[in-house]
């Protein structure tokens, strides 16, 4: 297998995964700053493991310059997953999934500003559009009342966040995507010891058999393993295959919530999930011209 199928695989792969996360996190019962930690904490184990297996030294005297993007970075990553963490406690996963993909579209809006990036047509056409799907899926066919629209402000809470992680990103250039990854998980975790500290501690020993399961498989399984082969497979295909490719995300998302976990979906929020990704995927491929 050459590379790019092997990349592309690894992609689909990683993606299907993340699409899983909601049911899992649901049968997780701490909360939402807990269960951040703990994931952040077993998946920079398990990296830790693979660095030292595999001989890989972090050249701390190459990147010292970027370790304050690294930790703004990661803290931004460990709050990102506790509001979409909540999200998912107010409303469906698939809404929750579809509101926290608004990111894409935050970044498109911001870059002007930071990066003097023009914003063309298309991409005013874009940010409308998803925006016109986030109030179809917020202000029509209202499902689940007040608790609904919590659940969205957390997903679009999460969205801002990792926009934040995009944006960050940009300005590492010297840090390759493991070790990016594990110093990130690293900084989640010193910022989000204190805030669980100060939250209501940790509740572990309430865990039954299978919130132990759970935790262990979206620790290990949705954040670890699947972040590496998401990060390795992202150095080896072109921008807008791997744009395309991680739509998987939502769709699995939307497909579970429906058919397996049996949330409603009217045809409106349906309408403005659509849209959303529709016009946010159209935004990534490359204009004719």
């Amino acid at each position: 297998m050459d590379k790019m199928k092997k990349a592309r695989l690894m992609l689909i792969i990683s993606m299907t995964v993340f699409g899983t996360l909601g049911p899992f996190v649901r049968n997780i019962p701490v909360s939402s700053g807990e269960l951040a930690l703990y994931r952040a904490v077993l998946a920079a184990l398990l990296i830790l493991a693979y660095l030292l297996v595999s001989g890989q030294k972090i050249p701390f005297g190459n990147i010292k310059k970027e370790i304050p993007l690294l930790l703004f970075s990661g803290a931004a990553m460990g709050f990102n997953w506790i509001l979409l963490f909540e999200a998912y406690k107010y409303t469906t996963v698939s809404v929750a999934t579809l509101s926290y993909y608004f990111a894409p579209v935050i970044v498109t809006a911001v870059c002007p500003f930071l990066f003097k990036e023009k914003l063309t047509g298309k991409q005013l056409i874009c940010f409308v559009m998803s925006t016109v799907g986030i109030v179809m899926i917020t202000g029509i066919g209202d499902v689940g009342g007040g608790q609904h629209i919590v659940g969205i402000l957390f997903g679009l809470g999460a969205a801002v966040f990792y926009a934040m992680v995009i944006l960050l990103n940009k300005f590492i250039k010297k840090v390759e995507g493991i070790h990016r990854t594990f110093l990130q998980f690293i900084a989640a975790i010193i910022v989000l010891i204190p805030y669980v500290a100060t939250t209501g501690g940790v509740t572990l020993g309430t865990l039954n058999p299978a919130g132990w399961v759970n935790l262990l498989i979206v620790g290990l399984v949705h954040t670890g393993v699947t972040y590496c082969l998401y990060f390795s497979s992202l150095k080896e295909l072109p921008g807008q295959k791997a744009a395309i490719l991680s739509y998987i995300d939502p769709l699995v998302a939307v497909l579970i919530s429906v058919t397996i976990l049996g949330e409603s979906m009217s045809l409106w929020q349906l309408v403005g999930g659509i849209l959303i990704l529709g016009f946010t995927l159209w935004n990534e491929l490359p204009s004719k011209n």
